[in-house]
Order: structure tokens, then C-alpha cells, then sequence
């Protein structure tokens, strides 16, 4: 993608704020007009006040001068306002835009990225872009039209002595695009670097408990300073870069600004022009150097928003790997009949699952075990879209999973995961968040069908008590039966319990597994799980073993045959 593709892409998202920016622009020709009023009143103020001996227009002089001074502030407010606003608009449409991008791409998409890269590409890449859209579009603007408003009026009052200027103005271009390149290629990389510190820094406060726990806060602090580092240096660089422009641009304009007083002074001498003629058009060229120096500041700061939207926008292009057909069907309350067949899936090059089937029937619990890798969590997975397969297909119904809107596909779902993930809220809404619109009384009941409605009348302020990041406030054992409550409060009739019970301790096992109980009547069941007290009374045992089914049966029968499924149950029943 090429620099004048990403800005003109990025001049499409402000169609909407057309008018605000449309507004601005009639200010900044006000605020342009004033400037060059100023300059166009030299020459009357010298030759008819000054040297002409007029002391009746003296009195004019502070009234004309405080007008265009208000007119300059009022034009400059509106023009900043309106240009300002319609810049965080459209950074603020493309912070949704891009966190929208980031909610629908699918699972595949997040296992290869970390959280705190992703965190930085919506808070610091589209910040970069803010300063672009806020004081780039501000100063561009309005120097732009005073450059061409004194540009006209020096051509107007004298044109060669404006030619001499003229002839370095295109120079001025140079260092501008030499030096915005190097700009934005170090931007690119200071916020690649920014991305990893945002990580780190995110780890490091998730992970506080287990840094402590093993004394290892010197070693993430010396991680930390290395990014930092990293950092710093790229952005060393582009600053030192944009700190260049305006000092090649000075001299280039001392340039210019010479030979034009050199060449004008020589004309009063010869009587080609009058004094009054030379301070105006001398006070034009003079003030013209300034917005072409503002302007290549604002050409860094567009270079540099430049190398921030590159990697946004490719972000936003980024095609979404599992998304609704056409002519997705809406599938109402399944029976819950569940059909794997012949599937193969491999998130890389090396296939997790291969030529996997399974058929679940309504209010069935199949079970899915075997050792750490072969594919039983992915199994899961597959049945939410979070991917879709290689070859083979899953069935829900009969309908092909592809084929149905995935909203009518999650309804039919629920999910209690071993990451028993809590967001920053009450209990309330944590409980609520399968079902936004669950009156209290449906939450109650399904805290209490839960076994969570004791522990939570128990809290301060009951089922309105925050329970912190991630649900820091409560044990393990009462978080995981807040994610049943949540399940059940759902209600629909294909549940997947994914490891629901294994971080928990006997005690805390046995309350949520009387909960999980509950939570499977009536409904298809996938239970994955490595403790194999949990699913002795599964209907049916899938035993995987590096992504195939090795052994089909019910807890006896797997017994019996002395595979895999035996050797699992010795090792963790060896000791009973």
C-alpha cells in the first residue's frame, strides 16, 4: 500500500464530518485573509502615514489593527474547533472500526497474536494517527492558505522580487521528503516496539501472583527496560529526523530571504520602487517562509501518522475467516443431536485433528479424553466456529454449522471453560452476560440451581458486588460456579465443559461438579476432561490419541479392552 493510498483512504473516513471540516475551511480563509491584510497595509501605512506625513489616518491604525486581530482569533477558534472535532471523530470511528475487526476475526486469528499487541495497535498506532488528524489537518490547512494568500500578494505587489523567493520554495520540498521517509519507517518500528512493551506490561500485572511467587520481579523489571530500550531507539531516531527539517528549512529560506533584500534594497536605491513597495513585499516573502516551515512539520506528523495506518489498515483488511454465508439459515432451539464427520483440522502445517467422528445424540454425554494435545479442546472449539475445518464437516441437527447464521449458533450453545473467565463487574452481570435481558429472579434461581446463591448473598453488597479483574475477589471454586450459573441462566441444549473442573480443589470439585450435575440434564453434553472420575458415567468415552479416535465406548467397556484409555485410568487411579 502505497503513501498516497493510505491518506487518501484515510481522507474517506472524515466523509462523514464533511461539513465540520468544510466549516473549517471557510475559517482558515479568514484567518489567512487577516494575515495577509496585515501585510497588504504596510505599504499604505508607510508611504501615506509615515513618509507622506498623514498623521489625520494615525488614529485608524489601532482600530484596524485590533479588528483583524479579533476576526483572526475568532476564525482561528472555529477553524481549530470544528477541523479538531472532526479528526477524533474519525479516529474515534476507526478505534471502533479496528477493535470490531479484532472481535469478529476468529479464534485462529488471536491464538497467534498477544493481547498487549493488539491493545497497542488500538491505543498507540490509532493515537499516532489522532495527532495527524487533529494538528496536522489544523496546520495544514490553514498555513496552506496563507502561503497562497501571500504568495499572491507578493506576486501582485512585485514579481520579480517574488520570483527570487519562488526559486527556493520548491528546494524546501527536498529535506521534507528525504527526511519524512526515514520518519516513518522508524515510526513503523517504534510502535512494533511499543506493541511488545504493552504486552510485557500487561503480562506482568496478570501474572503479578506467580512473579512474586517465585522472586521474580528483578528479572521482568530488566525485560521490561530492555523493551523500553527498544523502543526509545526507534523513536530516537525519528526524532532526530524531524528535529533535521526545520533547520534545513531555515536555511534555505535565510536563502531566499537574502537575495530578496539584496535585490529590493538596490531597486529604492535606484528608484524603481518605493520604500513602502519593499517593507510590504519584503514583509510578504518574510512570512512566507513561515507556513512552508510549519508545513513541513505537519509533512513529519503525516509521515508519521502514515507509518501508523499502514499496519491499521492492514488490520482492517484483514479477512475474516469465519463469517456467515449469504444465505446463512436461522436455526432455532436444536434438539441437540451433534455429528462430527470425518474431520480434519491443523492450525499450521501439523494436523491436530484427523479424520475425527463422533455422533451425539439429543441429551447424550460423550466424553472426550486422552493425554495433553490430541486435539480434544480443538474438538470444542470447532463445534462454536471458533475455526472450521479442513475437510469433513460438523453437524448440528443435520444442518452443516456453515450453514447457520452464527448468531442462531450460539444460542443453541453454552460453555463452562478451566479458564473460568469473569469480566470487572458485579455478580449480577457476570451471571447475565449469556443472557443480557435475564430478570434478578432468573439469575437467583440459576445461582442457586449453581450452589452459588449462599456464597453470594454472603458478599458486601450481595449479587451487586464487584468482583474485580478477571474475579481476583473469589476462590476458584466459586468462580467457576458463577460460569455454570451463567451457563445455566443460558439454558441451551448443547453444553461443552472443557476441563470445567480441573483447577479446583476435592472440596471445591465436588460443589461444582453437584452444580454441573444440574447443568446437564436434558442437554447434549461434550465433556472434555483429564480426570477420569469426572466422566465414569458419561453414555459414551471418545479416547483421542494425536488427533484420532483410538478407543469408542463406555467406561467398562474401555476398561475391558487394556488400551490407552486403561493405561490412564492406572496411572491416576494407581495409589487409590
Amino acid at each position: 500500500m502505497t503513501n498516497k493510498q493510505i491518506y487518501i483512504r484515510l481522507i474517506g473516513h472524515s466523509r462523514p464530518y464533511l461539513w465540520r471540516i468544510v466549516l473549517s475551511i471557510i475559517f482558515s480563509l479568514i484567518v489567512a485573509g487577516t494575515d495577509v491584510s496585515y501585510i497588504y497595509l504596510i505599504e499604505p501605512l508607510v508611504d501615506k502615514i509615515i513618509a507622506g506625513d498623514n498623521h489625520g489616518l494615525v488614529y485608524l491604525v489601532p482600530v484596524v489593527i485590533i479588528g483583524l486581530a479579533v476576526l483572526k482569533g475568532a476564525g482561528r477558534y472555529f477553524q481549530e474547533y470544528y477541523i479538531k472535532t472532526a479528526g477524533q471523530l474519525v479516529i474515534q470511528d476507526l478505534r471502533n472500526k479496528l477493535f470490531n475487526k479484532f472481535m469478529h476475526l476468529s479464534m485462529g486469528f488471536h491464538v497467534n497474536q498477544s493481547s498487549g499487541g493488539l491493545t497497542s495497535k488500538v491505543l498507540n498506532d490509532v493515537g499516532v494517527m489522532q495527532k495527524a488528524a487533529a494538528s496536522a489537518l489544523v496546520d495544514g490547512i490553514r498555513e496552506s492558505f496563507t502561503l497562497v494568500g501571500l504568495m499572491s500578494l507578493a506576486f501582485y505587489k512585485d514579481w520579480r522580487l517574488a520570483s527570487v523567493a519562488f526559486m527556493v520554495l520548491p528546494v524546501c520540498v527536498v529535506p521534507a521528503t528525504v527526511l519524512g521517509r526515514k520518519i516513518k519507517t522508524n515510526i513503523k518500528h517504534s510502535l512494533k516496539s511499543v506493541g511488545f512493551l504493552t504486552g510485557t506490561l500487561q503480562e506482568s500485572f496478570d501474572g503479578i501472583k506467580v512473579i512474586k511467587a517465585f522472586g521474580r520481579e528483578e528479572d521482568q523489571t530488566r525485560k521490561f527496560k530492555v523493551e523500553n530500550k527498544d523502543y526509545y531507539r526507534f523513536l530516537r531516531k525519528a526524532i532526530k529526523y524531524n528535529s533535521l527539517t526545520a533547520p534545513a528549512v531555515e536555511i534555505l529560506a535565510a536563502l531566499g530571504s537574502g537575495g530578496v533584500v539584496w535585490y529590493g534594497v538596490n531597486r529604492v536605491l535606484s528608484g524603481d520602487m518605493t520604500q513602502g513597495q519593499l517593507f510590504s513585499v519584503v514583509a510578504a516573502i518574510m512570512m512566507l517562509f513561515t507556513p512552508v516551515k510549519r508545513l513541513t512539520r505537519v509533512s513529519n506528523i503525516i509521515q508519521q501518522s502514515i507509518g501508523a495506518a499502514e499496519g491499521v489498515f492492514v488490520l482492517l483488511d484483514k479477512p475474516c475467516d469465519v463469517v456467515d454465508k449469504q444465505d446463512a439459515v436461522e436455526m432455532s432451539r436444536a434438539r441437540g443431536e451433534v455429528v462430527f464427520e470425518n474431520v480434519t483440522f491443523s492450525y499450521g502445517d501439523e494436523p491436530i485433528l484427523t479424520d475425527f467422528s463422533l455422533h451425539a445424540n439429543p441429551g447424550e454425554v460423550i466424553a472426550l479424553v486422552g493425554p495433553s494435545g490430541a486435539g480434544k479442546s480443538t474438538a470444542a472449539g470447532l463445534i462454536a466456529r471458533f475455526y472450521d475445518p479442513q475437510q469433513g464437516s460438523v453437524k448440528i441437527d443435520g444442518y452443516d454449522i456453515r450453514d447457520v447464521s452464527m448468531d442462531s449458533l450460539k444460542n443453541n450453545l453454552a460453555f463452562v471453560d478451566q479458564e473460568t473467565f469473569l469480566f470487572n463487574g458485579s455478580v449480577r452481570d457476570n451471571i447475565r452476560y449469556g443472557m443480557l435481558d435475564a430478570d434478578d429472579q432468573s439469575i437467583i434461581d440459576a445461582a442457586r440451581q449453581a450452589y452459588a446463591d449462599d456464597f453470594i448473598t454472603k458478599l458486601p453488597q450481595g449479587y451487586d458486588t464487584s468482583i474485580g479483574d478477571r474475579g481476583v475477589r473469589l476462590s476458584g471454586g466459586q468462580r467457576q460456579r458463577l460460569c455454570v450459573a451463567r451457563a445455566l441462566l443460558k439454558d441451551a441444549p448443547i453444553l461443552i465443559l472443557d476441563e470445567a473442573t480441573s483447577a479446583l480443589d476435592t472440596e471445591s470439585e465436588a460443589m461444582v461438579q453437584k452444580a454441573l450435575t444440574n447443568l446437564m440434564k436434558n442437554r447434549t453434553t461434550l465433556v472434555i476432561a483429564h480426570r477420569l472420575s469426572t466422566i465414569m458415567h458419561a453414555d459414551r468415552i471418545l479416547v483421542l490419541d494425536q488427533g484420532r479416535v483410538v478407543e469408542d465406548g463406555n467406561h467398562r467397556e474401555l476398561l475391558a479392552q487394556d488400551g490407552l484409555y486403561r493405561n490412564l485410568y492406572d496411572m491416576q487411579f494407581k495409589d487409590v
